[in-house]
């Protein structure tokens, strides 16, 4: 346990290196997600709302607006005044037409090696707003071109909680910032530098996923060793412990799939962020696969927990099934019964961190989940009314486990149906009879049960003898052969306790009945009782005593009438006359 821990540890502690530096170079994400809803805030349809302006992929600054599209119509992108004004239009509109003015501008500037670049800001009379227009000039300072980039509104300046004046000096200073930082990216010297960083990268990737890759082939090959045999000879206890550590080997095993991805997936954005040309198709696939991922995080997280309570539902069913303090039988029967619970356990458990992770995931994606939970809970009330068989089958196996009343293999009779217990769960229980078939019956239907394996079995054996035999010799016989199968070293193990020889129990049509009882461990009658049968029957032979068969003796009777004989054809066909009056009578 303690190694397998270290090795979760290490392969998060690995994740959080290798995406580290990623997260450093990723500028912030665009804001093209899904918003989270707050339940405690109705927000009305015009509400405004903030979005970026970006530059290669990076965000420039955020601004504000409104995502309606019943908005006045109202030429230009300026605003009106403080406290009537509103935007012309969309907030999307608006910060496309920002971008493309500034991708205009931009451009230019990356070009001309020369060229210096001058943000200021001037009050626009009609709206009293302030305007930030971008100019650049040459070496004598001649401006060549100019751009009228925006119009900082209240809206924009409420972002940051400043005035409008000072909101303007930011977005001066953040593209003063930039615009230089974005035209140094693009120089030759370090574009080469960049490269290398690249395919250094590119290298330090293949390593580590070898390294994981040869990680993994050992890991998988331990695990094959802890499958169970087809035999399954194992004590339950040994079997618990065996899924426990390949319960945590499961564990370990996707976390170092979720490693791998993380290299490859990581690497391959930290290397689309090292360059400005290929900056925007990082960010776009980062907006597009971010509700994937989301989802594919809470399901990792949630199959980690649900394999890792099945650890600790195995962990701790091991220890219960280990208990010195039961005899053996109780211990043989304790194992069986935790292994049924531990099985219904589990299947507990997926359910319910199931519905857990499915509700977490619709939270994640932005979704409210409380009209949600309510409504199941109506649903859920409706369900249990109309499934009134379903929860009472629940509720009869949950009684069935915890009475003890039968477990999974254990021999039962059900009503006009028997045979091995195979699975057992809240709802029903599914048998496997002599024939091999599978024979499903709801727990609800589980009024009288007969448990032919629970703590000991017996052998019940009827031994007819025929009526000619000497009974006395016939029973000397039978507890000599029963002594001499309780002293064999491999049927002590099988027979619990000295063979009960009753004597003789009934006469019948086929002689005199022998009846023997044999106590015998949970399962081992038929096999007890086939090689008892054996056995004896080489003894009867060798001492001359039949096994009677069903007989049946005729009796005829010479003495008839005078009168009979005297009326017959022949004197010398008396014998004829006998079984002429027998064919009568019969």
């Amino acid at each position: 346990m303690r190694i397998s821990a270290w090795t979760i540890a290490g392969s998060i502690a690995l994740a959080g290196w290798v995406i580290s530096p990623v997260q450093a170079q990723i500028p912030g994400l665009p804001d093209v997600n899904l918003p989270t809803p707050n339940p405690l805030k109705q927000q009305s349809e015009d509400t405004a709302d903030s979005g970026c302006v970006r530059l290669d992929g990076g965000c420039l600054f955020e601004i504000a607006g409104k995502k309606s599209e019943s908005l006045p119509n109202k030429a230009g992108e300026a605003e009106g005044t403080e406290g009537t004004e509103e935007p012309p239009i969309t907030l999307p509109q608006r910060i496309q037409e920002i971008e493309q003015r500034l991708q205009d501008i931009s451009q230019t500037y990356f070009k001309n090696e020369n060229a210096e670049l001058e943000i200021r800001q001037e009050l626009d009379q009609p709206s009293s707003l302030p305007e930030i227009y971008v100019s650049l000039t040459d070496e004598q300072d001649n401006r060549f071109k100019e751009v009228r980039l925006m119009s900082v509104t209240n809206q924009d300046a409420n972002l940051t909680g400043v005035p409008i004046e000072t909101r303007a000096d930011e977005i001066i200073k953040q593209l003063e910032q930039q615009l230089p930082q974005a035209k140094q990216e693009r120089q030759p010297d370090v574009l080469r530098n960049r490269v290398g960083i690249a395919v250094g990268t590119g290298v330090a990737m293949i390593v580590a996923s070898l390294l994981i890759y040869r990680w993994e082939r050992r890991l998988k090959r331990s695990k094959q060793l802890l499958e169970p045999s087809e035999s399954n000879a194992e004590p339950i206890s040994t079997q618990l412990h065996q899924n426990q550590q390949r319960n945590v080997k499961e564990v370990v095993h996707r976390l170092l799939q979720l490693t791998q991805g993380v290299i490859w997936v990581g690497g391959s954005l930290f290397i689309l962020s090292l360059f400005p040309y290929t900056r925007p198709l990082q960010v776009l696939i980062l907006a597009s696969f971010r509700i994937p991922v989301r989802v594919g995080i809470v399901g990792l997280g949630t199959y980690v927990i649900i394999r890792l309570s099945y650890a600790l539902t195995d962990r701790f069913s091991s220890a219960i099934a280990r208990n010195h303090l039961l005899t053996p039988e109780s211990a043989q029967r304790s194992q069986l019964r935790v292994s049924t619970v531990s099985g219904v356990t589990k299947n507990i458990i997926t359910l319910s961190f199931s519905a857990i992770g499915l509700l977490v995931a619709l939270a994640a994606i932005g979704i409210d989940i409380g009209p949600l939970l309510a409504g199941a809970g109506i649903i859920g009330l409706g369900l249990s009314l109309a499934s009134q068989n379903l929860i009472k089958d629940a509720i009869n196996g949950f009684f069935i486990l915890l009475e003890d009343q039968y477990a999974v293999g254990d021999v039962i009779a059900v009503g006009d149906v028997g045979g091995f217990v195979e699975m057992i769960n809240l709802r029903i229980t599914q048998l496997r009879d002599a024939e091999g078939r599978l024979i499903t019956v709801p727990n609800g239907e589980v009024r009288i049960v007969a448990n032919l394996s629970s703590n000991w079995s017996r052998a019940d054996l009827n031994i007819p003898v025929t009526y000619q035999a000497d009974v006395d010799k016939a029973l000397d016989l039978v507890r000599q052969v029963a002594h001499e199968m309780l002293m064999t070293q491999m049927w002590r193990e099988r027979i619990l306790d000295q063979p009960d020889i009753l004597g003789v129990d009934n006469f019948d049509d086929r002689g005199f009945i022998i009846r023997v009882w044999i106590k015998t461990q949970p399962l081992k009658q038929w096999e007890v009782a086939r090689e008892f049968r054996r056995r004896l029957k080489v003894a009867f032979d060798e001492a001359g005593i039949l096994l009677s068969v069903p007989q049946q003796a005729l009796w005829f009777n010479n003495t008839l009438p005078t009168q009979s004989l005297s009326n017959g054809h022949s004197n010398g066909h008396g014998h004829q006359d006998v079984q002429a009056e027998y064919a009568e009578r019969e």
